[in-house]
This record gives C-alpha cells, sequence and structure tokens, in this order.
C-alpha cells in the first residue's frame, strides 16, 4: 500500500496520505503534507539533491515521481534553476548537488518509480542504466520509464490521472493499462475524424515508447484517498452462459466530476472512464447507455470523459455478453 510520496515534480497533495514535493520551476518551493492534515508550503533548500536523496534513503518513500531533463545515466532535478542530479553506475544510485557533493542513496523498502517527464529513464542500455540502479539500489520493485526522448507526454503523465489522482482504484499494471487504452481511444477518434493534429503524432510516438518493468502481478496500489467520482461494476449471471453488466459512475464533485484534478505536466486531464472486467465477457451487446457512447471490449469497457459538458447526473452503461469459456485461455 502506498502512503508516502516524495515528487520531484508538483503532484495532486490531496490524493496522497503523506509526503512532500520539491518544485522543479521555482527554487526553495516545496510542498510538505503530514498524515492527517492539509498540504502546506514549506521552503525547500537552494539545492534539494541531499533533501531528496535522504527522502529516499530513510526506508519510509513508497512512491516517487519525478520529471524534468534525464538520460540513461542521470535525473538532473532542476529544470527551471540550477540543481544537482542523480546518477547511476553499475547499479549504484547516487546525489551530486550543485558543489559536487555526493549523497549515496540505499533503500531496501518496495517502491514504485515514475519517471513520467523523463527522457531515456527507461532505457536499459547497459550496466549502467539509471533504471536499474534504481531497482538495485532503491528498492524499485515496478517503474515506467521512456525508452527515447520524450516530448508529447501522454503515455508517461496521465499514469499519474488513473494512479495517484484516482487513489485506491487501480494498481500501477492496471493504470498504466488503462492509460494506454485511452490514448488509442484517442489515437482512434482523430483518425475517424481525418484529423493530421500534432496531437495525432505525439499519441502514435507514445503508443509504443514507455515501458513498463516489474512483475505487473505484484500489487501497488494507493492508499485510499479522495476521488472525484466513484464507479462501480456489478455483473449478473443469465441464462445460457450470459452474463449481464452494469457500469455505474457516480459524480462526488457536482459538475467539477470529470475536470482536471491537476495541470501540472504535458496532456493532463480529460482521461476516459475505465473498468476492467474480472472475466472475459463475449459476443457483446449494448442493453442502455449508448448515449455515452461506451467502448465494449472482452476485457474492459471504457466511458468517454464527458469534462465539462458533464450535466450533473449519474451515468449509467448496460451491456450482456456471453461468459468466455475458462479453458479457452485468454
Amino acid at each position: 500500500m502506498i502512503e508516502q510520496v516524495t515528487s520531484g515534480t508538483e503532484l495532486a497533495m490531496d490524493r496522497v496520505t503523506e509526503g512532500a514535493w520539491f518544485s522543479e520551476l521555482q527554487q526553495n518551493l516545496m510542498m510538505v503534507k503530514a498524515r492527517g492534515e492539509e498540504a502546506h508550503q514549506a521552503e525547500a533548500d537552494d539545492d534539494t539533491t541531499r533533501s531528496i536523496a535522504q527522502r529516499l534513503s530513510d526506508g519510509q518513500t513508497d512512491l516517487f515521481v519525478t520529471s524534468g531533463h534525464a538520460t540513461e545515466r542521470d535525473w538532473q532535478i532542476g529544470f527551471r534553476f540550477r540543481n544537482g542530479s542523480f546518477r547511476s553506475q553499475a547499479g549504484q544510485l547516487f546525489g551530486v548537488d550543485s558543489s559536487g557533493h555526493r549523497f549515496e542513496i540505499q533503500s531496501a523498502n518496495p517502491k514504485v518509480w515514475l519517471p513520467i517527464g523523463n527522457c531515456l529513464a527507461g532505457h536499459i542500455d547497459g550496466p549502467d542504466a539509471l533504471a536499474l540502479a534504481f531497482m538495485n539500489a532503491a528498492g524499485v520493485h515496478q517503474m515506467i520509464g521512456y525508452t527515447v526522448p520524450t516530448w508529447f507526454g501522454y503515455a508517461g503523465w496521465g499514469c499519474l490521472d488513473y494512479f495517484v489522482e484516482q487513489p485506491g482504484r487501480y494498481t500501477l499494471a492496471e493504470a498504466f493499462h488503462a492509460n494506454q487504452h485511452a490514448l488509442i481511444h484517442r489515437s482512434e477518434l482523430l483518425e475517424q475524424a481525418g484529423a493530421s493534429s500534432g496531437d495525432l503524432r505525439g499519441l502514435r510516438f507514445d503508443r509504443d515508447v514507455v515501458a513498463f518493468y516489474g512483475d505487473p502481478a505484484w500489487e501497488a496500489r494507493m492508499a485510499a484517498g479522495p476521488r472525484n467520482y466513484e464507479q462501480t461494476l456489478t455483473l449478473t449471471p443469465q441464462p445460457e452462459g450470459r452474463v449481464q453488466a452494469v457500469l455505474e459512475i457516480s459524480p462526488l464533485r457536482g459538475t467539477e466530476s470529470f475536470l482536471p484534478v491537476n495541470t501540472n505536466g504535458a496532456q493532463r486531464g480529460g482521461r476516459p472512464i475505465v473498468a476492467f472486467l474480472p472475466q472475459r465477457l463475449l459476443d457483446r451487446s449494448l442493453l442502455s447507455g449508448e448515449q455515452l457512447q461506451p467502448v465494449l471490449t472482452d476485457r474492459f469497457v471504457l466511458v468517454p470523459n464527458p469534462g465539462a459538458s458533464f450535466d450533473g447526473e449519474v451515468m449509467r452503461v448496460v451491456f450482456s455478453g456471453r461468459a468466455a469459456d475458462a479453458e479457452a485461455g485468454p
């Protein structure tokens, strides 16, 4: 269960149990949240290398989030101001501040690393790779990362929309897949519209360049926290091996329920609602909710995000399908 978060970029702190984010854009700016309290602004050091390295090494951080410039060998902590960096060599991870002081990073507690905006953090090109150092020295059990220089950002930043900003709803593996489904859905809509926009080029670029590392069956999940809406999927057996499924989406913040939670980064907000099915359903047919334009597959149902057009009513999709024979395999 992920309760304590450390981030090198702005994060929606109302969605986490406790933690801190350090600004990559404004020197000395950080936000801190203690368990059971509201987040508050604090003053960070001019160079935050030591502070972040200590938080990773103290055995408390469950989730580490980064953005900004990076290569296969280093993460550059500051984006708009001079700061230090994290570096890797032969499976070891260490920080080097702007004065040249070195801080070893060693942590055994399991954690997730999300370099959602970093170029090349997911490119393992040899034993000195940054990703390997995070796994070996910092206790990272799961991570995602761009294997190339990033510029569009949908496949990276969108994992926050599902994983952090809907706390407890998805494991990291599910959030990663939900965001990929969202990316493909948006691409298909643009293609159907005959668009040749930069967005379509960006989505096609992002689709195949973000890697997921770690055992996907390992359940890394945010501790339960505030959400903008609830979603409930109910399956009821029907005659002749069919199943009726009802997806109900209930707003919790009125007309703001489907607006972006946080806009830091790139391609934020607007993600569709994704519910994974507990069993495969074949030969699906939509019974009600066609006005919501749902996408029904054998593994999940996707409902486009209504955004600012949401009228405040509970949304409901009802469909049926034939339960797949378990012996038939995936």
